[in-house]
């Protein structure tokens, strides 16, 4: 089954690979998640303001990232920034953003609605009697968010925040489209380049499989011992 399969192809490659390809596909996923979760934790506290407006907002706009394909979402983004960017400074003509900066914003922004739901989670976990208590010692409503409810939260959620970012590490394949170079495109490359496309897609698999497996292992021991903190 293996008898015409060169190891050769995958060991020439893999510096470049690695170099090339999972360098912006990690650079992405780190960017997008840290992003993501500052912008969704805004989100969150949206939802959960006593203002119904603001929660009407933050819903709709967490309901309707959550409905539209992500394939979609990257297309509407690329073409659609370099006119909202060009409203914002009252220029002409549509900035340039290019496709490295128009997917680190797509998938920030659309990963920022799941975050959003997983912080409005954590924050719902914690007892509003901590809420009071806070109030109670002189804070104002933001000082009792950033200094006794969201670093609990946060604590609450680390293992599904880290499973949404395994998620979105998947889904950083899917910047293809904007002929950007990450680790599955430098394989593709490769594989049409050198006619070999059984070699590089299942190296490609293979490195995906580990690196989420390994991340996957992380979080359940993450998981077991905020548990155990409980």
């Amino acid at each position: 089954m293996f008898g015409d399969f060169d190891f050769d192809v995958i060991w020439r490659t893999a510096p470049y690979l690695f170099k090339e390809g999972m360098t912006f596909t990690l650079t992405l996923t780190a960017m997008a998640t840290a992003g993501g979760i500052v912008f969704g934790t805004l989100l969150a506290m949206m939802r959960l303001s006593r203002f119904g407006w603001l929660s009407a907002v933050a819903g709709t706009y967490v309901n309707l990232m959550r409905s539209l394909p992500l394939l979609l979402v990257i297309f509407w983004f690329y073409f659609l920034v370099p006119y909202i960017g060009a409203w914002i400074i009252g220029s002409s003509t549509p900035i340039k953003v290019g496709a490295y900066w128009s997917s680190v914003i797509t998938f920030t922004m659309f990963e920022a609605a799941f975050f959003c739901e997983i912080m409005r989670a954590g924050i719902q976990s914690i007892s509003r009697g901590q809420t009071y208590a806070a109030y109670a010692l002189g804070l104002n409503y933001w000082q009792a968010m950033g200094s006794v409810i969201l670093p609990q939260a946060f604590r609450n959620m680390i293992p599904v925040l880290l499973t949404q970012t395994i998620v979105l590490f998947q889904d950083t394949s899917l910047v293809y489209v904007l002929s950007i170079t990450d680790f599955l495109g430098a394989a593709s490359k490769v594989a049409q380049r050198d006619g070999r496309l059984v070699e590089m897609y299942v190296f490609a698999a293979v490195v995906y499989f580990i690196i989420c497996f390994a991340a996957s292992r992380l979080v359940r021991r993450l998981q077991q011992r905020v548990a155990i903190v409980r």
